[in-house]
């Protein structure tokens, strides 16, 4: 599903190109910048070096996400442009983040490689990718300060001329908060209601003090292994304020060793030498006058569009295809254009002949399939018309094994008409969630399947850490509403959301995960 961004053509910002606009590649991530090419290489190069320094810290080692799974990050200007992609007239907006199964995307201001602490739109990515990373390593929520103490804490890192990392360095982006801003107390973060309904609506240091309380039990010998600890029963079911305490004892008494901490005028960091931070090599490819020439078209059809927005992105979509067209980068983006505008024979048709000129361009498979999905959806023969759409999908799957988004169109093949998904879609479906964890609306689909096969612990389990995602907005009301609902049905009888949603229990947040 597209995400509305109500923004002006990014063609008309009066920001002007400064270089030659690159693709860098790494195992992790994707870049397109206009910058030049040593700065974009050890741009990637720190994002792999983080990466790598995540993975060391928290001796957890991921699989290489296959190349359509990677982060691809748009290096878009200053910050009146982030404000316009973004749709928000925000003035501390630095960056933000789109996780999306197959289509993950981050939009970020100008790259500035800074030895030491990074700049503060870096920052904002770090944190970004902190939870991107977090979520990959476990099916759990964390409770939010939690969850926001590690990106933090991840976040401010440094990346030094000698090769090394530093890894949990005070925050001094929060510096201004922890000191001005309303104080938020440990009982506060570790009860999110009791957070809610005691705050007052201003700037408080919620994030602030969130990293303070996941520094310190990170580095406090006193307090050694509380953390797990305490991250352990809250995953075993335990409300984060009962974990708190059993865990941490009086909150009290750590209240003030964290007002202690706080006063010192040293903290340790992790240190990492270059010999622990081993990462792949990193392409640079310079894009064709064409893909330059249609980057704000893509930037803004992958950040998301509306129906009015769609109709100018495919204006201008259509003026670059008309200079180049025998691009196959604008043909693909102009494809994506069409079919946001609802134009599908358009989009099938630039798709075919960006496929023509370029059979790797995994996007226009994307695209032609949404197309034809969404006509099959008014085919008088339903069967071949989704077995024709499926198509596209079957040939990016035969490009990219493990591409999420033909295993989650195969399930939909069968879900949007009308038939049961067979036993080979419904592990479709799950695959794809292993390969993208982060896309919380494959979450939701996920566990309403479990739920209607019955697998009512396994629906719970898939549920519940959206139902504690604090970005999620209709999604984890939704997601609440269910699981009150899935506490009440019987394993192994298949259950489906009531209609009336009025009438759903909310879930009993204390209830045990089995």
């Amino acid at each position: 599903m597209k995400y509305w961004v109500a923004i002006l053509a990014l063609l008309a910002l009066s920001s002007p190109a400064r270089a030659d606009w690159y693709e860098a590649s790494s195992e992790h991530f994707v870049i397109y910048a206009d910058d030049r090419e040593k700065d974009i290489r050890r741009f990637a190069e720190n994002l792999e070096r983080y990466h790598s320094a995540m993975a060391f810290v928290l001796n957890k080692q991921l699989e290489a996400p296959s190349p359509s799974s990677r982060v691809v990050i748009f290096v878009v200007g200053g910050q009146r442009d982030i404000r316009e992609l973004a749709g928000t007239e925000s003035k501390t907006i630095a960056g933000f983040y789109v996780p999306r199964a197959g289509a993950s995307r981050a939009f970020v201001q100008d790259i500035r490689n800074k030895k030491g602490y990074p700049s503060f739109s870096t920052t904002v990515l770090l944190h970004e990718y902190a939870h991107h990373f977090l979520i990959s390593t476990t099916r759990f929520a964390m409770p939010r300060w939690m969850s926001e103490g590690a990106a933090e804490f991840f976040a401010a890192a440094s990346f030094n001329g000698n090769g090394t990392v530093q890894i949990g360095r005070p925050a001094q982006h929060r510096g201004m908060e922890l000191a001005h801003a309303d104080e938020v107390t440990v009982e506060q973060l570790l009860d999110q209601e009791l957070y809610e309904s005691t705050r007052r609506g201003r700037y408080d240091a919620f994030y602030g003090r969130s990293w303070a309380l996941y520094h310190m039990l990170t580095f406090s010998d006193e307090r050694s292994g509380q953390l797990g600890e305490y991250w352990l029963q809250v995953a075993r079911g335990t409300p984060s304020i009962e974990a708190g305490r059993a865990v941490f004892g009086d909150l009290d008494e750590l209240d003030r060793e964290l007002d202690n901490y706080l006063r010192q005028k040293r903290m340790m960091n992790f240190v990492l030498q270059p010999d622990m931070i081993q990462i792949a090599p990193v392409s640079i490819r310079k894009l064709s006058e064409g893909e330059e020439a249609i980057m704000s078209v893509r930037m803004r059809s992958q950040r998301g569009v509306d129906d009015e927005t769609a109709q100018t992105v495919v204006a201008d979509a259509r003026a670059v295809a008309a200079q180049y067209p025998d691009d196959a980068g604008v043909l693909t983006a102009l494809a994506e254009a069409e079919f946001d505008a609802g134009n599908d024979d358009a989009a099938i048709a630039a798709a075919d002949a960006a496929i023509t000129l370029d059979a790797s361009r995994k996007n226009a498979y994307v695209q032609k399939g949404y197309a034809l999905f969404r006509k099959a959806e008014e085919a008088d023969d339903e069967d071949a018309a989704f077995k024709a759409a499926m198509i596209p999908f079957s040939q990016l799957n035969a490009l990219e094994n493990d591409h999420p988004l033909p295993l989650i169109y195969f399930y939909r093949s069968f879900i949007q008409r009308g038939a049961m998904p067979s036993e080979n879609a419904r592990h479709a479906l799950a695959r794809a969630y292993e390969l993208a964890p982060f896309d919380k609306n494959l979450g939701m689909s996920l566990g309403l399947m479990y739920a209607g096969d019955g697998q009512i612990t396994r629906a719970m389990n898939t549920l519940r850490p959206l139902s504690s995602d604090p970005h999620g907005g209709g999604l984890v009301r939704a997601a609440k509403r269910y699981l009150g609902q899935l506490q009440h049905a019987s394993e192994g009888e298949p259950w489906w959301p009531s209609a009336i949603d009025a009438d759903v229990p909310m879930l009993d947040e204390s209830a045990d995960e089995d």
